[in-house]
């Protein structure tokens, strides 16, 4: 019975005996030549399985140690490991981490690489360099790729747009639901400031394609024409020049409001204050019996413009007057008047502010109706002004 067999146990029939393979170590013969002793010495002993001989690797034996002395030796041998274990695992740029994976990227970060440098024999490595040395970057070569979502074909990318903060502007702004947003925006806004602050109207609303002239400086007519061409146009450039009727001041009749606003246009190109295709509005206010004895003031509004050959006349609604009125008016004009044939040498106005306490001879039209001259005057402007934006090119600016 060899030693390893347990006491009592017999072999079992047909079962060839143990057989006893000898295991030798390098160690060994070290120890022999008074080194110090290892445990990798019991591999020496003999021992017997139920297998079948094994054949020892074949080992180079090694040769009567050179080294330092054998107490150096064994200090050596025995000094225990020092750091984390390491690998001399690397990835190269050819293994497919997709392996087993399905063909899908699996969801971890790239493995970096790491060395360990090899120690030498009889020399302890310093902890501190033992650690893990990692090579920063990915490898160009890497044939992993990731999936890239396809472009929007509804998204159009202004190419022409130059870059930064413009350039973004300059694309939103040719969207048409951002333009509109924008206008609606800018309205409100426009029309809030307007409602605090009346008279920043004019220059909010100042500019544009449309240059109205008004043949007078005095701000009942050209306020009103003003805000109609801004409120019809949106944007308008109204300004006035005070022009010369050459009539009477008091106009009698329809054939004397239409030439006293005329001769306004007229001695404004005269004069050279504006050029001959300059576009220009003329108002003239004028009294006409409509009926026996029923006299009322009426305005007339003539637009002019010779680039378009457009020609528009307007006359706002008849506010009545009392025939005494009238009737003072005519006695104070002396009968030899040289302007007597197209009117009254003293006006309506004048009379009113004589006979009714605080009453202005310029606007009268609020004291006896409640309604101003300048209202009245907007509201005809404003319809004169939609008949030109009609005749203008395209219908509309």
């Amino acid at each position: 019975m060899t030693p390893l067999s347990p006491p009592g146990a017999s072999p079992a029939p047909g079962v060839p005996p143990y057989t006893s393979a000898t295991f030798s170590s390098p160690l060994a013969s070290m120890s022999s030549s008074g080194y110090a002793s290892s445990p990798m010495s019991a591999a020496s002993q003999s021992f017997s399985g139920p297998f079948a001989p094994l054949s020892p690797p074949s080992v180079p034996s090694l040769g009567p140690p050179s080294g330092p002395p054998p107490a150096a030796a064994a200090a050596v041998l025995s000094a225990p490991p020092v750091g984390p274990p390491t690998s001399t695992f690397s990835m190269s740029a050819g293994y497919d981490i997709t392996r087993g994976h399905g063909g899908r990227t699996p969801q971890t970060p790239l493995m970096p690489t790491f060395s360990n440098p090899s120690p030498m024999p009889g020399v302890v490595s310093n902890p501190m360099m033992q650690q893990p040395l990692m090579s920063g970057g990915i490898d160009a070569g890497s044939p992993i790729t990731f999936p890239e979502e396809p472009e929007d074909p509804r998204v159009t990318v202004d190419t022409g747009a130059g870059g930064g903060i413009w350039g973004f502007f300059k694309g939103v702004a040719g969207n048409p639901m951002v333009k509109q947003v924008l206008d609606r925006t800018k309205h409100s806004v426009e029309s809030m400031i307007t409602t605090l602050d009346p008279g920043m109207a004019p220059y909010i609303r100042s500019g544009g394609d449309v240059d109205i002239v008004v043949t007078s400086d005095k701000e009942v007519k050209v306020e009103a024409v003003r805000e109609a061409f801004q409120e019809v146009f949106g944007m308008a450039m109204v300004t006035g020049e005070p022009g010369q009727s050459n009539i009477a001041p008091q106009p009698v009749g329809y054939a004397a409001g239409v030439k006293g606003a005329q001769e306004r246009i007229d001695s404004l190109r005269r004069t050279g204050v504006i050029h001959e295709k300059q576009p220009v509005v003329s108002v003239e206010n004028f009294i006409a019996e409509l009926f026996p004895d029923k006299w009322f003031d009426i305005g007339c509004l003539i637009l002019e413009d010779p680039g378009l050959g457009v020609r528009l006349e307007m006359f706002t609604q008849a506010t009545p007057l009392a025939l005494e009125y009238v009737q003072q008016a005519q006695s104070l004009t002396p009968p030899d008047y040289s302007l007597r044939w197209s009117g009254l040498l003293v006006t309506v106005g004048e009379v009113l502010e004589r006979n009714m306490p605080n009453v202005s001879h310029t606007d009268w039209h609020q004291a006896v109706t409640g309604m101003s001259r300048r209202q009245m005057i907007q509201s005809t402007a404003r319809a004169l002004a939609g008949m030109y934006k009609q005749k203008l090119p395209g219908g509309a600016h």
